[in-house]
């Protein structure tokens, strides 16, 4: 092996990843919301309803599927598992483009939830932490970028796409899209993903010792209810700009795509304060930011504070989801990686399915958002509390068949 090989290998890795996360998280999770307006007016659907399909897809795969593809992921890599996830990811826009019954809308909903599992930010997370040790913030941030960018092009694309296409060619055109764009990466990686016979020795790795530790709980019970809080604002985003604060189709991308926009610099930003300050601090900084953002929303209507909104908003949903595995790399080591966060991901899938549904549920009851958005404002601050919880150093000691098992780690670590 050159000693550019570990170079090329960083970047191509890092690259599966980012277009991986691009589709499937970005164009496909964050496309999806901006068609329930649509739904809503089409069909005569409340907003219960068009969150309903988020919420119960997420409730059935997440318990039936989530440790699974941890376990799958640990013990033979992430190849298979990205690739039956970004076909489904695709294949689930694409039939939500051509539903025309209730029944349809959910069995859909099913695979576009299957895609998220598999295709991911589980695998992906996975493969940047055992590939990079010390600088393992800033390579998930700069995947994780790939995720503010998706989801900043996705309004604009949407909506020049329903312009041309009606609503659903635009979602048909954005499935084949994420198909076209995650897969080749994935289909030319190797099996593992990772230096040679690594998998096995992280599928071996027991977990037993970390489900006993009270950090783990504390980790779960924080990023279910930071994840609720993000999730039940994201899904009501459009809905709120456009029909119950009168924004303009162009007006409400506008807001949603600076909101991804500047994802991007929290990404890049949290990304890097990981590497540099106790990951516990960052994740709290994260948390605080979410929870402070929502009441903008509600205490003025003008396009100032909306556009203050989607700034601080912006910059915690930018760390959002990249803290929760550093977290969890850092307390717990990367050879149970895939194994944890397949469980705190199926108990963050709980949450983020069920917030945005009873966000739709009040909002429908009592005619405004104010109580669902105060909802969601508490349960980011008990996000926090319960982060604050967790202790300010590593519970258990990375095993050492981690190490032995990449070789080549000491050579590409330090990129």
């Amino acid at each position: 092996m050159t000693s550019s090989s570990p170079r090329a290998a960083d970047v191509q890795i890092t690259a599966t990843a980012s277009l991986a996360l691009f589709s499937v998280v970005g164009l496909a999770f964050y496309g999806l919301p901006l068609y329930y307006d649509f739904m809503v007016r089409d069909f005569g659907w409340s907003r219960a309803m068009v969150t309903s399909g988020n919420a119960i897809s997420k409730l059935i795969v997440g318990p039936a599927f989530g440790f699974a593809a941890g376990w799958f992921v640990d013990r033979f890599g992430p190849r298979r598992l990205m690739m039956a996830g970004i076909l489904m990811a695709g294949g689930a826009l694409i039939g939500l483009g051509v539903m025309s019954a209730l029944w349809m809308f959910y069995l859909f909903y099913v695979f576009n939830a299957l895609g998220y599992v598999c295709g991911g930010p589980l695998p992906s997370q996975v493969l940047l932490s055992r590939r990079f040790d010390r600088t393992r913030g800033r390579a998930l941030g700069i995947a994780y970028v790939a995720i503010g960018v998706g989801g900043a092009l996705v309004p604009y694309l949407s909506h020049w796409l329903t312009e041309w296409f009606g609503w659903r060619g635009s979602l048909q055109a954005l499935g084949v899209m994420v198909i076209a764009l995650a897969l080749p990466l994935v289909y030319v990686m190797s099996e593992s993903g990772e230096p040679a016979n690594a998998s096995g020795a992280h599928g071996k790795a027991p977990i037993g010792a970390v489900l006993s530790q009270p950090a783990f709980y504390f980790l779960a019970i924080g990023s279910l209810c930071s994840i609720a809080a993000v999730g039940g604002t994201n899904q009501h985003l459009k809905l709120f700009l456009s029909l119950d604060r009168r924004f303009s189709q162009a007006d409400a991308a506008r807001i949603i795509s600076l909101v991804l926009t500047v994802s991007i610099a929290g990404r890049l930003f949290m990304g890097w304060l990981a590497d540099r300050v106790r990951r516990k601090y960052v994740m709290l900084l994260i948390y605080l930011l979410v929870a402070g953002a929502i009441p903008l929303l509600l205490a003025d209507s003008s396009r100032g504070a909306v556009t203050l909104f989607a700034i601080v908003f912006g910059l915690g949903l930018g760390g959002e989801y990249l803290i929760i595995p550093l977290m969890a790399a850092e307390l717990f080591g990367v050879a149970v990686l895939g194994r944890v966060m397949g469980i705190v991901l199926t108990v963050d899938g709980v949450a983020e399915a069920t917030a945005p549904m009873l966000v739709g549920l009040l909002r429908d009851r009592h005619g405004s958002y104010d109580l669902g958005f105060l909802v969601l404002v508490f349960t980011a601050l008990a996000g926090a509390a319960s982060i604050a919880l967790l202790p300010s150093a590593p519970v258990a000691k990375r095993p050492m068949a981690a190490r032995v098992a990449h070789p080549e780690l000491s050579a590409s670590t330090h990129s």
